[in-house]
């Protein structure tokens, strides 16, 4: 990438993210005034050291002489050391305020892109995460947004100071030698071109590096969810080996960007010799033959030291400045991700009775190969209807579809007559709960997972779904009984302990349509029972769709539908199936034992 499309590309960072700012803005003026402000009072202090050595050699003739009127040189001297009080005073002033506004600008712009970037996740399709990993998305949520955190707490004021310093510095060469200002700043641009030639090459590396780290991070995450599976196949230095390969590539990477990024400063510091030398001698031959004053030669002495040997931090000051705006694209582009799935308008009547309609219904997750053909099926209002069938065949993508986590790619799906691709999301939902074979429990304690889907339940109503749920007896049991951490995914607890709460967290949110995904499918005959007996009591009165494989706990279901590579086969109750002999019968022979 040319260094004119790199800056491009910055320039372009660099506005979105002024643009997400906008809020801020009033703040961003104060913070960069106060930069600059800081800037020119740290550089005041080396012209009044000029000026007192004009008052020194030049008394009645002096620079200050010539202002104020005052010929004794103690009196001008008294006057300068006034100034200078002043001018550190008020930079130390400015000094804390540009602390106390970047730094508080920086949390607030952090806080507000990382609630953004996760509120905007959360609303995202689920086919957007079929292609993104944990890890990536983790990536950018902490180390793209810390990053950024960086910039605008240390980075930002960095380059302006940096900009004010060389534009000060430049006024005040002017002023005494336009001469000697020509030869002061002829390694300026030998130093920026060197600089946007660190950075063309720099961008590479620092892209190889964030690829790496968002591997590492996924490798991770991964690897920490399924703790138990490694340590079940004794897989520990299998793993270890995984981490530390993809760790040392990430090492590799940096350490390559690390190497290339500390030769900046060493070459920086003979263009900025040449200046510094050059300005001792010219300025020292024009102060000889007075064609400048010695306190003026003093003044651009020390100020080609100021404004030259802050330019060696320009290599890091570019690295920051990469790496942020980096972070500032993945970050943006995440917040503008849009979601396939446009959100409707319409609202799910109260009264409904909960009819779900399936009209012709296909989908794919690739286009080359199709989930679901041509369904077609109809669960009246507070019936119990199964969709049963080997595995792939289809069943829980149909249920993914009526949640509307997948759009169908054709067909219709209606609730009481609505198709949902017309009513919001959270009417939807509203009206669903759903039992998955995964549980999913959050840290926190048995109480804050049943009340899940209604924060406002009481605790007599959390208990009564518990009961419902046959979840009641064993919490009593626990140590804390309802108020007892169950852990990160519930993992202090049993699968059919996660199950049962699972069940009465969907009770209690009192849907008018209850899913069940394979609900026990992993849990022992027992528990099965148990919960079969609260699904019989609970699915009463209200829509019901059951996905299973065990087809025992399906065969009172009101309509069972059998799906086979993504078409119905056919349809009806558990005794219609049998007597046809198809596919029903073959699976039902399979799993009760019986041979031909």
């Amino acid at each position: 990438m040319k260094s004119n499309q790199l800056t491009e590309v910055d320039s372009a960072a660099l506005k979105r993210l002024w643009n997400y700012s906008s809020k801020y803005r009033r703040r961003i003026i104060f913070a960069i005034s106060m930069s600059v402000s800081k800037k020119i009072l740290d550089i005041a202090p080396e012209l009044l050291i000029g000026i007192a050595i004009d008052v020194i050699v030049s008394s009645e003739d002096s620079f200050v002489a010539g202002i104020t009127g005052i010929d004794n040189r103690w009196h001008q001297l008294l006057i300068l050391a006034a100034l200078n009080f002043v001018v550190w005073l008020g930079e130390s002033i400015a000094q804390y305020l540009l602390g106390v506004a970047w730094r508080t600008l920086a949390q607030d712009v952090q806080h507000e892109a990382r609630i953004d970037a996760y509120e905007n996740v959360q609303d995202l399709d689920l086919a957007y995460f079929d292609d993104a990993s944990t890890g990536q998305l983790l990536s950018v949520l902490n180390d793209d947004v810390n990053q950024l955190e960086r910039f605008l707490d240390e980075g930002a004021n960095k380059i302006i100071q940096m900009v004010a310093n060389v534009v000060g510095v430049a006024l005040i060469f002017l002023f005494v030698s336009p001469l000697i200002t020509l030869v002061a700043f002829a390694p300026i641009p030998i130093i920026l071109l060197g600089s946007f030639k660190y950075q063309k090459r720099l961008v590479v590396l620092y892209d190889n590096v964030r690829a790496k780290v968002g591997e590492l991070s996924s490798v991770l995450a991964n690897n920490l969810s399924g703790i138990t599976t490694i340590k079940a196949f004794n897989n520990e230095n299998l793993e270890l080996s995984r981490v530390a390969g993809i760790s040392d590539d990430y090492r590799q990477a940096n350490a390559a960007a690390i190497r290339l990024s500390s030769a900046f400063v060493p070459l920086i510091r003979v263009a900025i010799l040449l200046g510094f030398t050059s300005t001792l001698l010219l300025g020292g031959w024009m102060a000889i033959n007075g064609d400048i004053r010695l306190g003026s030669y003093s003044v651009l002495v020390f100020m080609t030291q100021r404004m030259l040997w802050p330019l060696t931090d320009l290599g890091s000051t570019f690295d920051t400045y990469q790496r942020a705006m980096a972070s500032v694209r993945r970050i943006l582009d995440l917040v503008d991700e849009k979601p396939q799935i446009s959100d409707g308008a319409e609202t799910i009547p109260a009264d409904g009775i909960g009819r779900i309609d399936f009209r012709n219904v296909s989908f794919s997750y690739v286009p080359e190969a199709q989930v679901l053909e041509d369904i077609s099926l109809v669960v009246p209002g507070g019936e119990t209807h199964a969709i049963v069938g080997t595995t792939g065949s289809g069943k829980s993508t149909l249920i993914k579809l009526l949640l509307r986590l997948y759009a169908p790619t054709a067909g219709d799906i209606c609730i009481d007559n609505m198709p949902i691709d017309e009513v919001s999301n959270a009417s939807l939902r509203q009206h669903c709960g759903l039992v998955s074979q995964d549980v999913y429990l959050f840290a926190g304690t048995v109480r804050d997972n049943l009340a899940y889907g209604r924060q406002d339940a009481t605790n007599e109503e959390v208990e009564a779904a518990a009961r419902l749920g046959e979840a009641h007896d064993f919490i009593s049991e626990l140590p804390q009984g309802y108020d007892t951490l169950v852990g990160e995914r519930g993992q202090k607890l049993s699968g059919g302990q996660r199950q049962r709460i699972s069940i009465a967290r969907a009770i209690l949110r009192d849907p008018k349509i209850l899913i069940l995904d394979e609900a026990t499918s992993s849990v022992d005959n027992e528990t099965e029972a148990a919960i079969q007996r609260s699904l019989e009591i609970v699915s009463q009165g209200r829509t019901t769709v059951v996905i299973a494989h065990r087809l025992s706990t399906v065969r009172n279901a009101n309509k069972i539908h059998v799906l086979d590579q993504g078409r119905i086969s056919e349809s009806g109750t558990h005794d219609e199936l049998i007597e046809r002999n198809g596919l029903y019968n073959s699976l039902w022979k399979v799993q009760t034992g019986q041979r031909d």
